[in-house]
């Protein structure tokens, strides 16, 4: 039987990256980043004992993440400029790349987007964000406590807009299902 010590570093170790990402999508600065995984760690470690296994682990650990990467956001809403600094692998998913000839076009539409993405609501950028991560509806209905068709019609919302802010057709060609993820 392994051990709650062993059982936190493998799950640490599995999902560092992750929980990384989450932490730049609501945090400012590399500190305030920084400060946001250590808590999310002492969560997650706090919880262990409490998880029941009725969701993959790392659904379990999105939600921890999220709730508090939020509680942490909200405490300092006023400040609070959240940023979705996506990497371009995935945030060049919403985005099909038709060739090397359109890479700068590609980057003024990734800016753009990254612009768009970062004006939705709290609720719409986890939505996305969790999308971007490639989570299914289901796993980001667990995660954010909404019904998976809630969240289907959310995140076919933001598309929409985002598909609107940049015009018909500049997202038509990589656009995926709700239920298909980058």
């Amino acid at each position: 039987m392994i051990n709650k010590e062993e059982q936190f570093k493998q799950i640490v170790k599995d999902n560092e990256e992750r929980v990384r990402r989450i932490c730049r999508y609501y945090s400012n600065c590399n500190e305030e980043s920084k400060d946001m995984y250590q808590e999310i760690l002492i969560n997650i470690w706090k919880s262990l004992d409490s998880y029941r296994g009725e969701a993959a682990i790392s659904t379990w650990i999105y939600r921890i993440a999220i709730n508090t990467s939020l509680s942490m956001s909200g405490k300092t809403f006023k400040q609070l400029k959240f940023r979705v600094d996506m990497d371009m692998q995935h945030l060049g998913s919403l985005i099909d790349d038709n060739g090397a000839e359109q890479k700068k076009l590609l980057e003024k539409q990734l800016d753009r987007m990254q612009t768009q993405i970062n004006q939705l609501t709290i609720i719409d950028k986890a939505l996305i964000s969790l999308l971007l991560e490639g989570l299914s509806s289901k796993e980001i209905a667990n995660v954010v406590g909404l019904t998976e068709p809630n969240v289907r019609v959310k995140i076919h919302r933001i598309k929409e807009s985002l598909r609107k802010s940049f015009g018909s057709g500049d997202l038509e060609q990589g656009q995926t299902s709700e239920n298909e993820l980058p």
